[in-house]
C-alpha cells in the first residue's frame, strides 16, 4: 500500500485541519447530491399523480377486516418443471413471485399504472425520468430473517439483466448505472429517460436474497425457488402436480398500508390438471375453489349442476376499465407462407365470425379488431389525429387510408358459414399475391400447394381451428390442426416453431414496455420472446419509443393509437373476439374481499370465511 505523501510545507497543524474538516467537506458533498436529487414520494405514476396520499390507511379495494385462515386451492392447467418463471429455461407458475417475492414497489389494481412504496420506504425520481433511487425500509425482513439491502436490490437486477426473460434483459438493459450509497439505499441511472416507464418497471422486479442465491445456476429450472420476503413460503413441491404455499407469522409487512387486508389465506395451493376438462370436472367436483372462466359454452351451459343450484357454487360477472385485447390466430411471417401482407389479409376474411359466434358462444362475444378494444387507445373507427400523423408521418405506406381514416373493420360475413362474397375478396388478394386456384387447390407460381398447420394446445381451441380450417378448405388451402400437451406447446412457442397459433395478448390501461416484447424487431429473432407474429417493422419500432418516451397523457395516447393502426395494417393475426366482461366461480366460503378495483382483478384479495358452526342436537 502506498501511503499518501504530504509536501513537506505541511505541518502537523495543518494535517489535523484536513482530519477535523473532512467530515463537513463528505457532508457537504452528500447535501449537494441530494439537492440534484429529487425528494423520497411514497409513490410513482406513468402519467399524472398517484391517486392516494402519504399515509394512506391501505388500498381501497382491500379489506382491513377481511378474515385470515384457512385454505384457498386454485387450478391450473398444465404442468410445471420449475419454480422460476423469471428465466427462459422451464414451465413454471407464477406464484413464487407474487407470492413468496416482493418488489420495491406495488402496482395498484385501482389506477391505470400507479406503484406505491412496499420494500422501498421511499421512491426518488426526476423529472426527466433519468435518476431513479430507491430508499429500502428498514423493517424489511426475507423469510431466513435477514435485511432486505441495497445489494440484494443490485443483484437481483444484474441477474433478471443477464439471464432472465427477454422482457427484462431488454428493460433493465437500458439502465447505464446503478449504484449503492448505503446499504439501504440503491440509485439507477437511466440513460436519457427516454423509456419513462422504465422506472415502473425496475420497481416491480421481484427481489430476491443474494445470500441465497447461486449466480451460476439462476438461469437454470429448479424447484428451490429464490429466497423472498413476501407473506408466504413454499411448504411443499409435488413436481407437475401440485405446489403448496404458507402464510409467514413472521411477515415483515403485516400491517404495511400496501398489504393490509390482502393475502389472507393461512394456505395457498395450486393443482394442476392436463387438460381443460378435467380442470373443469375438478372444479364442479368442489377440489378447488376459484375459476376464471373464458369459455361461453360453460359459461352459459356447464353450470347447470347441483354444486350452483345448492350454493356451493356461485357465478359472479365482474367488469373492468381495462382495455380488451386481442385474441387472434397468429400468422408466424417467419415463414415464407406468411411474409406477405396480401396473404394474410385474404386468410382474415375467411373467418366467419358472425357464425361461429351464434352457433359455438351463444352470441355472447364481440368482434375484435383493435389491439386496445373498448377504450381511449383504440384506433378502431376513430381518424387519426394530427399527434398520430406527425408519428406516422416517416413512415410513408406504412399505414393503409381506410386504417388511417378509422373506416376499415373486420369483415363482417352473412353468417352462413359460406360466404361467397368474402370468398371471391379473398381470392382475388390471393391472386394478387400470386396464388392461383387450379383443380381445386390454391397454388403459388411453382405450382407448390398453399398448406399449413395450426398447432393448438385445448379442446376449446381445437374447436375453433377445425371450423376455420373448413373455411379455409373452400379455397382450395389444406389445413391440418395438432392438439400437442402443454410442455410441447411451450418449447414449440420458445422457438417460433409453429405455423398458426391461438394467442391472446391482454391490454392494460398503461400499455408500455411488454409492447416491446410483443412486437419490438429485436424481439422477432430472440427465443423466448413473445413478438410470436415476428414483426420487424422500424415504423412499430419508431412507435414503442414514442409510446414509452411520452410525458402528457395526450401523446401517449396518439402514440399507442399509431401503433394499433400499424399492427391492423400488417395483419399479423386474425381477428378472433373478445369477452366485454370477466365471469368468475367462486366456492363457497371464497369471496373477494373489499370492492372490486377498476382495472384487473387481484387474487391478493381471496378470503375463506371461516366455517359455519355445526348445528346443535
Amino acid at each position: 500500500m502506498e501511503f499518501l505523501r504530504l509536501p513537506q510545507a505541511m505541518n502537523r497543524r495543518g494535517v489535523n485541519l484536513m482530519l477535523a474538516l473532512a467530515p463537513f467537506a463528505a457532508l457537504a458533498r452528500g447535501r449537494n447530491a441530494l439537492a440534484d436529487s429529487a425528494p423520497l414520494q411514497h409513490a410513482i405514476a406513468m402519467h399524472g399523480q398517484p391517486a392516494l396520499p402519504p399515509g394512506f390507511a391501505h388500498l381501497p379495494y382491500a379489506d382491513p377486516k377481511a378474515p385470515k385462515g384457512g385454505r384457498i386451492v386454485l387450478g391450473i392447467q398444465g404442468t410445471f418443471d420449475s419454480l422460476n418463471p423469471l428465466v427462459v429455461l422451464g414451465v413454471a407458475p407464477d406464484a413464487v413471485p407474487k407470492y413468496v417475492q416482493q418488489s420495491l414497489l406495488y402496482r395498484s389494481a385501482d389506477e391505470p399504472f400507479t406503484a406505491y412504496g412496499l420494500l422501498a420506504s421511499g421512491v426518488s425520481l426526476d423529472a426527466d425520468r433519468t435518476r431513479l433511487a430507491f430508499e429500502i425500509d428498514e423493517r424489511a425482513r426475507f423469510s431466513d430473517g435477514k435485511p432486505v439491502t441495497a445489494e440484494d436490490v443490485i443483484f437481483t437486477f444484474e441477474m433478471l439483466k443477464t439471464k432472465g426473460k427477454p422482457f427484462h434483459r431488454s428493460s433493465l438493459g437500458r439502465v447505464t448505472k446503478v449504484s449503492a450509497p448505503s446499504p439501504r439505499r440503491v440509485e439507477f441511472e437511466l440513460g436519457d429517460g427516454s423509456n419513462r416507464e422504465l422506472p415502473l418497471v425496475i420497481g416491480a422486479m421481484p427481489i430476491f436474497a443474494k445470500h441465497a442465491t447461486n449466480a451460476e445456476t439462476f438461469g437454470e429450472t429448479s424447484f428451490r425457488p429464490a429466497l423472498g420476503s413476501g407473506a408466504y413460503s413454499v411448504e411443499e413441491v409435488r413436481p407437475g402436480e401440485s405446489l403448496t404455499l404458507r402464510r409467514r407469522k413472521d411477515f415483515w409487512a403485516e400491517d404495511h398500508p400496501v398489504t393490509r387486508g390482502l393475502y389472507n389465506a393461512d394456505e395457498i395451493r395450486y393443482d394442476f390438471y392436463r387438460d381443460s376438462n378435467a380442470l373443469f370436472e375438478a372444479f364442479k367436483a368442489g377440489l378447488y375453489d376459484v375459476r376464471l372462466e373464458g369459455d361461453p359454452t360453460r359459461w352459459m351451459t356447464g353450470y347447470d349442476v347441483p354444486a350452483v343450484h345448492d350454493g356451493r357454487i356461485r357465478q359472479e360477472t365482474l367488469h373492468f376499465d381495462t382495455p380488451k385485447g386481442m385474441t387472434g390466430l397468429v400468422f408466424n411471417t417467419r415463414r415464407p407462407i406468411f411474409a406477405d401482407v396480401w396473404v394474410r389479409e385474404a386468410l382474415g376474411l375467411l373467418f366467419d365470425f358472425e357464425w361461429v359466434n351464434r352457433n359455438l358462444f351463444h352470441g355472447v362475444y364481440r368482434r375484435a379488431g383493435s389491439f386496445f378494444s373498448d377504450s381511449d387507445l383504440s384506433a378502431l373507427g376513430v381518424p387519426a389525429d394530427e399527434r398520430e400523423k406527425v408519428l406516422l408521418a416517416g413512415f410513408p405506406g406504412a399505414v393503409r387510408e381506410d386504417i388511417l381514416a378509422g373506416s376499415w373493420r373486420p369483415a363482417e360475413t352473412d353468417g352462413s358459414g359460406r360466404d361467397r362474397e368474402q370468398a371471391r375478396k379473398a381470392l382475388d388478394l390471393l391472386k394478387t399475391a400470386g396464388y392461383v386456384l387450379r383443380e381445386g387447390v390454391l397454388r403459388n407460381g411453382k405450382d407448390e400447394p398453399f398448406a399449413f398447420e395450426i398447432t393448438v394446445t385445448s379442446r376449446p381451441q381445437e374447436r375453433l381451428a377445425l371450423n376455420y380450417a373448413q373455411s379455409l378448405a373452400r379455397l382450395g388451402i389444406a389445413v391440418s390442426v395438432r392438439l400437442i400437451d402443454d410442455v410441447q406447446y411451450w418449447r414449440r412457442l420458445s422457438t417460433f416453431d409453429f405455423d398458426m397459433i391461438q394467442w391472446t395478448w391482454p391490454a392494460s390501461a398503461s400499455p408500455g414496455n411488454e409492447q416491446i416484447g410483443r412486437w419490438g424487431s429485436a424481439n422477432a429473432a430472440r427465443n423466448g420472446a413473445l413478438n410470436y407474429a415476428g414483426v420487424k417493422s422500424p415504423a412499430v419500432d419508431a412507435v414503442l419509443r414514442a409510446l414509452l418516451g411520452a410525458r402528457e397523457r395526450e401523446d401517449f395516447v396518439a402514440a399507442v393509437r399509431a401503433l394499433d393502426r400499424l399492427l391492423i395494417s400488417g395483419f399479423y393475426v386474425v381477428p378472433l373476439y373478445y369477452l366485454p366482461d370477466s365471469w368468475i366461480a367462486l366456492a363457497r366460503g371464497v369471496v373477494l374481499a373489499g370492492r372490486q378495483p377498476a382495472y384487473f382483478l387481484s387474487n391478493e384479495t381471496l378470503a375463506r370465511l371461516p366455517a359455519a358452526p355445526a348445528p346443535a342436537n
